[in-house]
Parts: structure tokens; C-alpha cells; sequence
């Protein structure tokens, strides 16, 4: 009777710590952009997670920026940038608050990366991009676009999809069919103030996600079920002898 609960402690022990190394521990929104990166725009190791229809994790972000003329000048640091909560519908994700600025005659290019992460057992299925505050001088030659690239979190990268925005066009929406647990998004905010200036003050990203069966997540079971017939064989042959 004795082994018989020790079995099934250590069969449980194993599935639960298999499934907890899964979840990421992470802070929440709103937060500062510079929480996440470090001064040179690297990543700090830091993440945050948003809950709306499901609960979804940021992380890995990086930042750099720049600005022109003078070529390469710096651009404004990550600590100008709110991240906030976004939810709408079944839409989850944050909205990129501050100041992007090129001024008459110069142009601001900022790039962010990051990776979003659905629950385990759930895959993300479309992405969402919507910019809002765009103010051009009346009768300017100015204009922004943002353009995004997602690529799959596996061994060989796969393009998801793209996305794109700009002072014409300020919404951008993809599906893609469900597949992808992780992905990684970089975004390429580009400015250009022309003849009056440019600003842009919100960059808002959200996805959705369905529960599908993930292959991680069936695989770490298989391999919990394996090491439970692997136990109790052991123990049967241990009561035999």
C-alpha cells in the first residue's frame, strides 16, 4: 500500500513540475518600455502578461531608435514609452503610449521586438495593429507608417504573416490558421516629417488565441505517462521479487 502512494506521488510530482516549467512567471501592464530592456535597448529578461479574453505573455523586447539628419542621431529612449493594457473583444495585447516625433525636414525610425506567448494548450489564430494620434501640419508633405513582420518560435523560423499601418491607413488586421503558441513580432516605426512634421502618440498591438491541442503540451503528458508505466513496472516486479 505504501509503494502503491509513493508511485502515484511521484507520478503526479513529475506531470506538475513539467507543466509549471511551461508557465512563465511575468509582471503585468501598465509599465514603462525601459522595465523590459536595458539601456542599450537589449533585452533585460523581463516580461509582463495581459488578461482580457485570454491571459497572454510579452516578452524578449528590444528597442532602438534613431533620427536624421544628422544620420544615426539617437532617436527618443524606451523610457519616453507607456506599455498599457489593450482588450477588446477577444482581442488581448498592449498599446505603445508616448511621443514619436520627427520634426520638419527629419525623420525618426524606431524598432521594437518582442515575443507574445498564449497559454499552454492554447495557439494563437490572428494579430491585430492599430495606430491612433497621428498629427500632420495642414498642408504638410509628412507621414508615418508602422510595418510589422511575425515569425513562428520554432527550430526554423516560419513567417507568419505581416502588418501594416500608415497616415492613411491606421488599421491592419491577420488571421492565421492556428498553429502558433509563440511568436515573435518585430515592429518598424518610421517617420517622416516632411515640410509641417509628424507625430504619432499610440501604437496598439493585440492578438486572440483558441484552445487547441498544443504538440508541447502532448508530448510533456506522453512523457508523464511514460515515466508512470515505467514506475509501475517497477513495482510490480519489486513486489514479485
Amino acid at each position: 500500500m505504501k509503494r502503491r502512494t509513493l508511485f502515484f506521488a511521484i507520478a503526479i510530482a513529475v506531470l506538475v513540475a513539467g507543466f509549471s516549467a511551461l508557465d512563465a512567471r511575468a509582471g503585468s501592464l501598465p509599465a514603462n518600455l525601459s522595465t523590459f530592456v536595458n539601456a542599450d535597448g537589449t533585452s533585460n529578461g523581463a516580461s509582463a502578461t495581459v488578461v482580457g479574453a485570454e491571459t497572454l505573455t510579452f516578452s524578449s523586447f528590444t528597442y532602438t531608435s534613431s533620427s536624421s539628419p544628422p544620420p544615426g542621431s539617437p532617436g527618443p529612449p524606451a523610457s519616453t514609452f507607456t506599455l498599457n493594457n489593450y482588450t477588446v473583444g477577444n482581442e488581448t495585447g498592449f498599446s505603445m503610449n508616448g511621443t514619436f516625433f520627427a520634426a520638419a525636414g527629419t525623420t525618426a525610425d524606431v524598432t521594437l521586438t518582442y515575443t507574445v506567448t498564449a497559454p499552454t494548450g492554447q495557439l494563437l489564430n490572428d494579430a491585430l495593429l492599430l495606430t491612433t494620434g497621428s498629427s500632420l501640419t495642414p498642408g504638410g508633405t509628412g507621414g508615418y507608417t508602422v510595418g510589422e513582420t511575425l515569425l513562428s518560435n520554432t527550430p526554423v523560423p516560419v513567417l507568419v504573416g505581416t502588418l501594416t499601418t500608415s497616415s492613411t491607413s491606421q488599421l491592419d488586421v491577420i488571421a492565421f490558421p492556428p498553429g502558433y503558441n509563440s511568436i515573435t513580432v518585430t515592429k518598424d516605426i518610421f517617420l517622416n516629417g516632411g515640410s509641417g512634421g509628424e507625430s504619432l502618440s499610440a501604437i496598439t498591438q493585440a492578438f486572440s488565441s483558441s484552445t487547441v491541442p498544443e504538440p508541447a503540451s502532448l508530448a510533456l503528458l506522453g512523457i508523464g505517462m511514460t515515466g508512470f508505466l515505467a514506475f509501475r513496472r517497477f513495482f510490480k516486479k519489486t513486489a514479485v521479487a
